[in-house]
Formats: structure tokens, C-alpha cells, sequence
């Protein structure tokens, strides 16, 4: 058991150095992430040496059930490909410049419009997607109408990770648990849909009494040039391919489809038209685009997470955990210790290797109570701290490439008083609605 757990500790630690220190390594022009290559070395000793049972890790990888691993991955990665397709056809950029050129004569009507276009396109698409077409977007206006861009970046950053908590497909903390817990896309669609509208109010009132006083200072010159749609045609057919996956997601319980078999059937059939088009068309961009933004680093990295918390899990670790919280009478106060002990977990550990540790620690036959407090946990653990999400750690990574000061301090600032009131409204929607 001892060397079970100084192995994980010592991956999970390395991982956070490597993605404070050096988030990404390059070799002769091919550039990678490097926060998973700790995890990946830590389970391949696992798996090397004989220090727990391998026997069940390999039963689940290769079963049919809603705990496999490729399932999460193919479901995640599929509906990636179709928010970063509609990505490189312009799409964010156009209707994110159609909303600037609107209210371009006030920043309070500008942070509001934006707010709402951040939080609509984030719950159905992806919070990482929409943070980092959002992100240079933002910087780029902000330097054309010479203002300050924090408040639009917070706001972005606060948003996206607040409202990918409404859709399975917004985090994919919120799939590995729902697919785990076998919670199907709709039930788990109207129990979240409350929770995640109520801390989003709570949490954009916070940020318009934080940036107030920047917000009232005059726009004097706002040059923005022109933004078009790359492609109307790719765009229009990754739009249709989006919109009609999440459809037929919120019907499978009904029509007997699983999820990653409907979203590994429309991202296919669009990475099919994209190869066709561009052969027609005698252009490879939008398909080499799209199919090189894919995070392929989550798929080495959740399955070594996943070797790891297996390992540790052999030993009774989690077990021993959920005893813990177990002690605990009153499931209200249950539902508020996931909440919180998940939502701070995300800032020690990065939040999937947190969800997948609690995946664990929450046992088969848990409240589903305690699974929604953990996913919301999960989602607005993001704000806290950079280390909470990958998505954190990039969005730093790009302010930091602009010049834009924005410190680690200064995250963990508005992000203690920004969680704070998020677990606060997150806690009375969940007591009060689930």
C-alpha cells in the first residue's frame, strides 16, 4: 500500500510542478503538453511492477460498462471535434464580434451582452473551448477600444466555468460522473439546470460589484475590424452536426442509444463531410484545423489518472475516505462536505483527477445528492485557483503571452471572494432543488 500511494502522490505532485513551471515542451518544432507525462510514468510503474491487482482495471477498460474509461474519452473527444469545427469556421468569433459592434458604446452593456453570449455558448458547447476562442478575442478588443481587459477576462474565465455545469457535455468531470452514475443526459439536465442559473446570477452579481468602478470608465475609441465567417458552408454543417447531437442526447434514454455511441456517430459523420469537403474544395485547413486543436493529452492522462486511482482504490484508500464523510448524520450536511471538499480537492490536484478520486470515494450506491454536489464541486473549483482546471492554467498562459498582468495572486484573489459566493448559492439551490 506505502508504495502505491508515494508513487500517486509523487506523480500528482511532479504534474502540478510541470504545469506552473513548464505547461508545455518542444522538440524540434513539435510542441506538447507536458502535465500528463508524470501520471503516465507513475501508472506505467504500477502496472510494471506488481503493486496491486491488475486484473480489475484491465475487466473495466475492456467491459461493456458505463465505468469504462474509452467510453468517457470517445464521448468527450467527439464532442470536442464538433465545438472546435465550428471553431475554425469563425463561428465564435463572428457572433462575438456582431455583440461587440452592438453595445460597443457602453462597458456595462458590453461586460453584460458578452456575459450572457459566454454563458449561452459555453452550455452547449464546452467551458475549454469557449475560454480559449474567447480569451485573444477579448484581449484583441480590449487593446482596439484601449480598455482594461480584466474584468471581460475574469467574467469569461467565471462564466464558462459556471454554466458547463447545466449539460453532461460541458466539463468532462460532469461525463465521467454522470456516465458512471448511470445519470442519463435529460435527468441530469433538469436537475442541474437550477443550480447552475442560480450560482451564475449570484456569481455575476459578485463580478459586477468586483469590476464596477473599471466598468463605468468611458470607452473613447473602439476600432474593431470586421469579423466574417470563415465558412458559412462548415459552419452551417458543424452547427446542424452540434445541434442535432445534443438533441438525440437527450433523448437516448428514450430511443435506447448510449451517449458515446450517438456523439462517435455525429462527430464521424462530420469529420467524413470535412474530409470530403476539403478534397472537393482542394483545401485541407479546416480539417487539419479541427482535427489538430483535439486535446489528445486527456487520453493519456485520464486513463493513467485512471490506473492510479484504481491502484489506490485496491487498497481500501477510498474506502476509508467515504467512511469519513459516512460519520456524518444529516445528509444535507453530507451534500454541503462534497460540495466543498470536492470544489478545494480540484486546487490540490487539478479537477479530473479530483472527479475521478471521488468517482471512488462516492461508492455505487451514493445519494444522488452527493454526485451533483461533487460535479458542481468539480466546475466551480476552477475559479479558486489556476491548478484547479487545465483550462486555468492555459488561460494564464495566453494573458501571460499578451503581457497582460494577471498573477497568480491576483487569480486566487477574486477567485476566493468569486468560489465563495459560488458555494454559497450552489449549496441553497442543491439543498432547496435536489
Amino acid at each position: 500500500m506505502i508504495p502505491v500511494i508515494i508513487i500517486s502522490v509523487l506523480s500528482i505532485l511532479s504534474m502540478i510542478f510541470l504545469i506552473l513551471k513548464f505547461p508545455s515542451l518542444k522538440i524540434k518544432g513539435f510542441q506538447t503538453d507536458t502535465f500528463y507525462i508524470p501520471v503516465l510514468i507513475g501508472a506505467l510503474i504500477l502496472l510494471i511492477f506488481p503493486l496491486f491487482n491488475k486484473d480489475e482495471l484491465f475487466h473495466i477498460i475492456t467491459s461493456n460498462s458505463s465505468l469504462n474509461p474509452l467510453k468517457i474519452l470517445v464521448l468527450f473527444i467527439c464532442v470536442s471535434l464538433m465545438s472546435i469545427a465550428l471553431d475554425e469556421a469563425g463561428f465564435f468569433n463572428y457572433i462575438a464580434y456582431k455583440f461587440i459592434n452592438k453595445f460597443k458604446a457602453s462597458q456595462i452593456k458590453l461586460f453584460i451582452s458578452l456575459y450572457i453570449l459566454v454563458s449561452i455558448l459555453t452550455v452547449f458547447t464546452s467551458n475549454d473551448i469557449v475560454i480559449l476562442t474567447f480569451t485573444p478575442f477579448i484581449l484583441y478588443f480590449s487593446k482596439r477600444g484601449n480598455i482594461n481587459p480584466i474584468p471581460y477576462l475574469v467574467m469569461e474565465f467565471v462564466a464558462a466555468n459556471t454554466y458547463s455545469m447545466i449539460l453532461s457535455i460541458g466539463n468532462p468531470t460532469n461525463i465521467y460522473l454522470s456516465s458512471i452514475f448511470n445519470i442519463t443526459f435529460l435527468d441530469y439536465f433538469l436537475h442541474m439546470i437550477l443550480p447552475g442559473l442560480i450560482t451564475g446570477v449570484f456569481t455575476f452579481i459578485t463580478l459586477f460589484i468586483l469590476f464596477y468602478k473599471k466598468l463605468k470608465e468611458p470607452i473613447t475609441v473602439f476600432d474593431v475590424s470586421d469579423v466574417k465567417l470563415k465558412n458559412k458552408v462548415l459552419c452551417f454543417v458543424s452547427l446542424a452536426h452540434l445541434s442535432l447531437t445534443t438533441i438525440f442526447l437527450a433523448i437516448s434514454n428514450y430511443i435506447n442509444i448510449e451517449m458515446w455511441i450517438i456523439c462517435l456517430v455525429f462527430a464521424a459523420s462530420l469529420l467524413i463531410f470535412l474530409i470530403t469537403y476539403s478534397i472537393i474544395k482542394k483545401n485541407s485547413f479546416y480539417v487539419l484545423g479541427s482535427v489538430r486543436r483535439i486535446p489528445y493529452s486527456l487520453i493519456p492522462f485520464i486513463l493513467s489518472m485512471f490506473t492510479i486511482i484504481m491502484a489506490l482504490e485496491s487498497y481500501g484508500v477510498f474506502e476509508n475516505i467515504r467512511g469519513l464523510i459516512d460519520n456524518i448524520e444529516n445528509d444535507k450536511l453530507k451534500v454541503i462536505v462534497y460540495l466543498i471538499s470536492s470544489d478545494l480537492s480540484c486546487n490540490i490536484v487539478n479537477n479530473i483527477p479530483m472527479t475521478l478520486a471521488y468517482g471512488s470515494i462516492l461508492g455505487s450506491e451514493a445519494n444522488i445528492g452527493f454526485v451533483y454536489a461533487t460535479i458542481i464541486g468539480s466546475n466551480i473549483g476552477a475559479m479558486l485557483t489556476p491548478i484547479g482546471a487545465l483550462a486555468g492554467i492555459m488561460w494564464l498562459r495566453i494573458l501571460k503571452h499578451n503581457h497582460v498582468k494577471y498573477s497568480f495572486l491576483d487569480f486566487m484573489k477574486n477567485g476566493l471572494i468569486l468560489t465563495g459566493v459560488a458555494i454559497i448559492a450552489a449549496s441553497l439551490s442543491l439543498l432547496i432543488f435536489i
